[in-house]
């Protein structure tokens, strides 16, 4: 059986401009992501500083546009000080969130250089758990003051005479959380999120700010704990945050599939609440979206259970993701840009080993794991204008869901180069669906491309000797007479690109 359904595409039904960082990514000092994952000296393709070369060109090729650091729930415990200065006087701490030492080889000024090498920016978080105001505005005059004070010039004394102008800043870290270090109530974080985010401004007034929303959607506090917090720093943010992790616990595929709807359902719970709070406020100002925590996680969770305390970087977190899994994330990345006039900020969590696309061995090699691939296509060929799709698609109900279309889509249009990108996910394990778009709105535009990530197999993953989960391009997508047709194959997360000719 083949399933149909109709899509309108039109240049007029716009969403809004995407911000690049909506396709940004995250490393924590947690695991091999920085000690084994980016860093690690005496490597065959280490730099001259440590850093892995094969790792970072994988990076890059990501096109990724801005990395949270240092975390997570490391930075809730995290002296920024013991990251700066010689490397040799860095202290080793007990890192309490994750049960491990941590060395401080690399810290502020080392991520920041790296940064840079890798064609990203920096959002940096700050510590609101075991510290407060007068640290974070400390921080920021160390990374982003000129010169001539005392954190500026201790700066310049570490070798690092220019600012690294770090724009993006997260107060604090999942805050709501009973786990974090330091956790506190809606109104306590409320109150020195406020007074932190006022002292970090009167030192740069440049700065964009990051209010800690709530952890996941099952949190008790969810969602007054949103309009709490707002009710305090409402005047002096610019975004709240969002995280959010799935996994397919019940292998119940139908249904994993579906979680975006979840997912859907938490972004346009916090715009209400971040709006309610702005008419309660009478503001003129809207309060954006960061959602700088996401992805698939539930692999690894048994192993970690056994991981022995107290050590340096161990294999934490490292799930090893399946072709179902890339199904998800892009679905989870078509949901991000239909809502991008509010989601302004992501970060797929993480970028390397620690639940993460890039996986490598110590003293060995690097490679793709399966959702490497919709997290390429979305930010490579995702860049321009969200279009607003009108979409007819036939619905299954799982048992999670109701009413789920078989087809996840959205598109982009970028007007300078005169190109559309279609992303669409055929949730459906058994049939194939043919898209039947009207295009009359792009007169001349012809199919360019068409890739596909399939696989018989749903559990199918890649490894360092094979990469069984890969995209072809032998997608059949065609346009005539102002219609594209396309066939998407049975659960298959699909990438249509089309240009004027």
């Amino acid at each position: 059986m083949t399933l149909k359904a109709k899509m309108i595409l039109d240049k007029d039904f716009t969403i809004s401009a995407i911000d690049p960082r909506i396709y940004g990514s995250f490393i924590e000092h947690l695991g091999r992501a920085v000690y084994g994952g980016i860093y690690e000296p005496g490597h065959p393709l280490a730099d001259e500083k440590g850093y892995r070369k094969d790792v970072a060109d994988l990076i890059r090729q990501l096109n990724v546009p801005i990395i949270r650091y240092p975390g997570g729930n490391f930075v809730s415990g995290y002296n920024w000080e013991d990251g700066v200065g010689p490397i040799a006087e860095r202290p080793r701490r007990l890192e309490l969130a994750w049960k491990t030492v941590e060395p401080n080889h690399v810290g502020t000024n080392e991520f920041a250089e790296w940064a840079k090498s890798v064609n990203t920016e920096v959002m940096m978080a700050v510590n609101l758990g075991t510290r407060g105001m007068d640290d974070a505005r400390n921080l920021v005059e160390y990374c982003n003051h000129p010169g001539g004070t005392y954190w500026s010039d201790l700066r310049v004394s570490h070798g690092y005479k220019e600012p690294h102008k770090i724009k993006t800043w997260c107060l604090g870290n999942e805050m709501d959380g009973p786990w974090q270090i330091g956790h506190k109530t809606a109104e306590e974080y409320g109150r020195i999120a406020e007074e932190t985010a006022k002292v970090m401004k009167w030192v740069d007034p440049s700065i964009e700010l990051v209010s800690c929303g709530s952890s996941n959607t099952s949190m008790p506090t969810f969602p007054q704990w949103e309009a709490t917090t707002l009710e305090y720093t409402y005047d002096h943010v610019d975004f709240v945050s969002l995280h959010r992790y799935y996994g397919n616990y019940n292998n119940d595929t139908q249904s994993y599939l579906a979680y975006s709807l979840d997912m859907d359902h938490f972004i346009r719970t916090v715009i209400s609440v971040c709006d309610y709070i702005k008419a309660k406020k009478r503001s003129k100002k809207t309060i954006n979206l960061s959602f700088d925590e996401w992805n698939v996680w539930f692999h690894s969770k048994e192993a970690d259970k056994k991981i022995d305390p107290w050590t340096i970087a161990p294999p934490q977190l490292e799930d090893i993701y399946n072709f179902e899994d890339a199904l998800l994330v892009g679905c989870m990345l078509i949901t991000l840009l239909k809502h991008a006039d509010r989601v302004r900020m992501a970060c797929l969590a993480q970028l390397v080993n620690v639940i993460a696309p890039i996986m490598t061995e110590n003293g060995g090699r690097s490679w793709k794991q399966t959702i490497f691939y919709p997290y390429l296509h979305a930010s490579v060929y995702g860049r321009g204008i969200a279009l607003h799709p009108v979409v007819h698609s036939p619905k299954y109900d799982s048992k999670e869901f109701t009413d789920v279309p078989y087809l996840e889509t959205t598109a982009v249009y970028r007007p300078e180069d005169e190109e559309v990108t279609i992303f669409a996910v055929n949730r459906s394990l058994d049939s194939s669906l043919q898209l039947e778009t009207d295009i009359r709105s792009f007169a001349g535009y012809r199919v360019i491309e068409h890739l596909v990530l399939e696989n018989d197999n749903l559990k199918a993953v890649n490894t360092i000797e094979h990469e069984a989960v890969k995209p072809h391009s032998n997608g059949n997508a065609h346009a005539e007479d102002g219609t594209l047709l396309a066939n998407l194959s049975k659960a298959s997360w699909n990438v249509i690109r089309l240009k004027k000719h």
